[in-house]
């Protein structure tokens, strides 16, 4: 039977013979030291034909073709997310159909252009030898060419790409390395530039400088009490929230100086009459030491650079807000923006956090404790991230680790919605927080809930009503 070679170089699409190997019995290692040299290998394999790119762009267009075609849909744990998602899916070939790349026009016709016929009945007596197992999978399934892929192939494959150059007539020195280093470029600057993971960079930004900002603004507001109460210590009790003390202590300045004509714009800043009043009384009681002027000036710039952190700490909040109803519409309906935004930060892309079975979800970001429960031999952790969801709160002391495991079953299969739906909506995750809902009613009250089947089927049918496309997906119990 003859071997032919597929070799996807960067200048074109290349076929080898090999000619007068008997696979059985062939030794991988011999054949490992004989591909080094060209008189032995070039006796053996032979270029059958060589179709080149027509420009740079169809290189990459072949590329990424290839690329897509081979794509691993397990390793984007579709599987477990189909099991629970997909019904309509007849068996494997249709989702390896509907997630992976289709074989290139150019591809299929230079293959069956170029391969020998065969009568419709008879069985072929070639095939054709792939690096991918699953573009040879493809390719068999598009034009019933017998492909194979094992380490016999791969070792001739590899003795190809090292003699490559010289099979290729007319191919002068330095060409196929300046092909090679122009499609990796445009090859890499394409996944950057149309990479869907990218946006949740944004995310995963924000939530950090969030955390950073608490932090910080939580010890400066301290640093402001400390510093303002050696001239007025009566507010610290009288104002307890850090912003409206550090826009109070600018307003105030010198006590000595605080009187009634004052109240109205201390009343403006506090929102209560009486708490405006109390200052003004303190003020003249104050046990507190005075400041020299230049003293007050710091004092003063300080807590305004405070209530600047506090101010732009609001505005970024509302810019995460935003950006996960674009990037995570359905886990912020469930759990909440800031809880979803450290899950997908620490995950470390939104298509990561999908990947996670809820059983990973569910302790992310207990890490530590998990691993030294397992060297210890002591209770694993029952939650992570989660636990600062407002449903964990609410639940009960023997109930938190029930409910942390179906809050995590949840949120995995909310993020697994918003990575691969094509369309944003929010009806999934509202309709999964009604069930954590009743869940909560369940453990507490022992009202029965609504089956998910039922829940997903009803909000499956309100989406295709609003004329949302909703590829492929049916929801069922998980």
């Amino acid at each position: 039977m003859t071997l032919y070679l597929l070799y996807e170089s960067a200048s074109g699409y290349g076929l080898f013979s090999a000619d007068g190997i008997d696979e059985i019995g062939q030794n991988t290692e011999a054949v490992r030291t004989s591909v080094v040299d060209l008189n032995r290998f070039g006796k053996v394999v032979k270029l059958a034909a060589f179709t080149p790119y027509d420009s740079a762009l169809d290189a990459l267009n072949q590329c990424n073709a290839i690329s897509e075609a081979v794509a691993d849909f397990s390793s984007c744990a579709l599987e477990e997310f189909y099991f629970v998602l997909l019904r309509s899916v007849e068996n494997v070939s249709q989702l390896v159909e509907l997630q992976c790349g289709q074989m290139t026009d150019e591809l299929r016709n230079f293959l069956e252009l170029t391969l020998p016929k065969v009568k419709e009945g008879k069985k072929p007596k070639f095939s054709l030898g792939v690096a991918e197992p699953k573009l040879g999978s493809h390719i068999s399934e598009v034009t019933k060419i017998p492909c194979q892929s094992n380490e016999f192939v791969l070792e001739l494959i590899r003795g190809i790409r090292l003699h490559f150059d010289r099979f290729i007539e007319n191919l002068k020195p330095g060409d196929l390395e300046k092909a090679q280093l122009g499609l990796g470029h445009s090859y890499s600057r394409a996944k950057v530039k149309f990479n869907v993971n990218r946006v949740d960079n944004m995310v995963i930004q924000a939530i950090f400088l969030l955390d950073t900002l608490d932090k910080d603004i939580n010890s400066f507001s301290m640093r402001v009490r400390e510093w303002y109460s050696w001239h007025f210590p009566e507010l610290v009790k009288i104002v307890n929230d850090n912003y409206l003390y550090a826009k109070v202590a600018k307003y105030v300045d010198d006590k000595a100086q605080l009187s009634e004509d004052k109240l109205s714009g201390l009343t403006d800043i506090v929102g209560d009459e009486d708490i405006a009043k109390e200052i003004i009384e303190a003020a003249k009681a104050s046990m507190g030491q005075d400041l020299s002027p230049i003293d007050l000036i710091n004092v003063k710039q300080f807590a305004q650079r405070v209530m600047d952190l506090a101010e732009y700490r609001k505005k970024l909040y509302d810019y995460l807000v935003s950006k996960m109803s674009d990037i995570a519409p359905n886990l912020a309906a469930l759990i909440g923006e800031v809880v979803g935004a450290r899950l997908i930060s620490h995950a470390g892309s939104l298509t990561n956090l999908a990947k996670c079975p809820s059983s990973t979800l569910q302790i992310l970001g207990a890490e530590k404790a998990l691993f030294r429960a397992l060297k210890t031999r002591g209770n694993t952790p029952k939650y992570g991230l989660i636990f600062h969801s407002s449903f964990i709160g609410r639940a009960s002391a023997k109930n938190k680790g029930r409910m942390a495991r179906y809050l995590a079953n949840k949120c995995s299969i909310a993020s697994r919605l918003d990575c691969f739906l094509e369309t944003s909506t929010t009806a999934f995750g509202e309709k999964l927080r009604e069930q954590v809902e009743e869940r909560l009613d369940f453990y507490d009250k022992g009202v029965a809930p609504r089956k998910n089947i039922d829940v997903m089927k009803s909000v499956i049918d309100t989406v295709e009503s609003k004329g949302l496309g909703l590829p492929l997906l049916f929801c069922t119990e998980y």
